[in-house]
């Protein structure tokens, strides 16, 4: 489960910053921040449910899941397409947080 989680907590810290976002940088209404607060506390509580015994292991490699779904995001809500610098950087992120997730540990 630990993927499904990692994939979860991205969209909603993803979603979360971008509500902020949209509110400082696009000038939109405060009220973005109600569903910004409630996505961010989900993207915290997601993070917890990772079958991880440090968090520090946890974090680090969810931040190359982060990656991904930041240019997914880039792509899907921005319109923005991620260019081949941005595929190569995300395929190394992914793979070391591959090897965090799946190493052995003795």
């Amino acid at each position: 489960m630990t993927p499904v989680f990692y994939v979860l907590a991205a969209l909603c810290e993803i979603a979360g910053c971008f509500a902020f976002w949209v509110w400082l940088k696009l000038d939109k209404s405060p009220l973005w921040l109600i569903p910004g607060c409630v996505s961010l506390a989900a993207f915290a509580w997601l993070l917890t449910l990772v079958d991880s015994a440090a968090a520090g292991r946890a974090y680090a490699a969810y931040g190359g899941v982060y990656i991904a779904a930041s240019l997914l995001w880039l792509w899907a809500v921005e319109g923005s397409r991620p260019d081949r610098w941005d595929v190569i950087g995300a395929s190394i992120c992914l793979v070391g947080a591959a090897v965090i997730i799946a190493g052995p540990r003795g």
